[in-house]
């Protein structure tokens, strides 16, 4: 039997500790063996263990919910022998990135489990999407992960007061966030990013051609991942990375790369958003109306910081998207919410109709 000291030598460096040991205790009375998922591929999975990587089946651990199904970073007890091995359980998890999934369902797809450091990669090679910074931001907030984000191929902006203004712009985008500028080709502020995802786990997300492979090649040190040139007509990759790796960096920690993601729909996000959006939050309590949909009630604060210039315009209706996905995404599996959302949205057009009808009047 591996010994416990054992098991804290050899599995430590992938993020094992006393709390993951405590919770493991009843699964080590059943002779199960502790592991952790470092790749998954179609109901199979590798998996870390104190003995080395061994292939598992997940044919046990099956759930109808997409967002309870093995992921990349989960802790699994499994079978100590037996060809093939099962995984049996997977430990409570701390934190969990989900996405939705483009179905008219509208489930939720489980991307990165027990991460740290959400590091979302945005590319510099193509204009500035804040939209969508704030979209990855929200999630990687309400996954319980502390987000990132890193500018790279900073090399293409060789202007520093261009420079300057872009990693501006994004911290305008997503506040409380660290950005960091990084080119991957020289090596320039790999340092930075080094020092901080050096202990737990980071996840590293963006769109494909975003830079990630070459990113998380150049934090292994060694070409761990394949790497493609972007398309030169868009600037989008090629997808060279389709499944989700764990992979030990030299430095400490552990880094899951992810395929890249053309897609990011938001699952029941509201306070990421709300994290996103603070000073919007913090505007909206001053508001006349506590549900105040800062668009034309009397004494909105919103609609006042927006008209004096304290709020861009661009961020409140960004803010008014992303919460309004939010809501419908949520109001799909909530009955109540429903049901409230239909009411909210037969007032608002009753005023409006209403607000019409006055303007007739005063016209004629």
């Amino acid at each position: 039997m591996t010994s416990t000291s054992h098991v804290f030598s050899a599995l430590a460096p992938y993020g094992w500790d006393d709390a993951w040991a405590d919770a493991f205790t009843p699964y080590a009375a059943d002779g199960l063996l502790p592991g952790r998922v470092i790749r998954v591929d179609r109901g199979r999975c590798d998996v870390v263990t104190a003995d080395g990587t061994v292939r598992a089946d997940t044919e046990f651990v099956v759930d109808r919910d997409p967002t309870k199904v093995v992921c990349t970073g989960d802790w699994v007890a499994l079978d100590a022998d037996g060809d093939p091995r099962y995984v049996r359980a997977w430990l409570p998890r701390r934190t969990a990135f989900v996405r939705s999934t483009s179905s008219k369902r509208s489930e939720g797809q489980i991307l990165a489990a027990n991460v740290d450091h959400a590091v979302v990669a945005v590319s510099l090679a193509l204009e500035l999407d804040l939209g969508r910074v704030e979209r990855f931001v929200a999630l990687a907030w309400e996954s319980g992960a502390q987000p990132v984000v890193v500018l790279t191929k900073a090399d293409l902006v060789p202007d520093p007061v261009t420079l300057a203004h872009l990693v501006q712009d994004v911290e305008g985008s997503a506040p409380g966030v660290p950005v960091l500028t990084v080119s991957a080709l020289h090596g320039d502020g790999l340092d930075v990013l080094v020092a901080l995802v050096g202990s737990g786990t980071s996840v590293l997300l963006g769109q494909s051609g975003a830079g990630k492979s070459t990113l998380a090649n150049a934090l292994v040190g060694a070409d761990v991942m394949d790497v493609r040139a972007a398309r030169d007509v868009d600037g989008k990759g090629r997808h060279t990375t389709t499944t989700r790796n764990l992979l030990a960096l030299p430095s400490g920690g552990v880094l899951i790369d992810t395929p890249g993601l053309r897609g990011v729909g938001l699952y029941d996000a509201g306070t990421g958003v709300g994290q996103v959006f603070a000073e919007i939050e913090e505007l909206a309590e001053r508001c006349r109306f506590h549900d105040c949909a800062h668009e034309s009630e009397p004494g909105c604060a919103v609609r006042s910081a927006v008209e004096s210039g304290e709020l861009a315009d661009r961020r409140l209706e960004s803010y008014r998207k992303l919460m309004r996905e939010n809501q419908w995404i949520v109001a799909k599996t909530d009955a109540r919410l429903r049901a409230e959302l239909k009411k909210t949205f037969k007032r608002r057009g009753a005023e409006g109709k209403a607000a019409m009808e006055a303007k007739r009047g005063h016209w004629s």
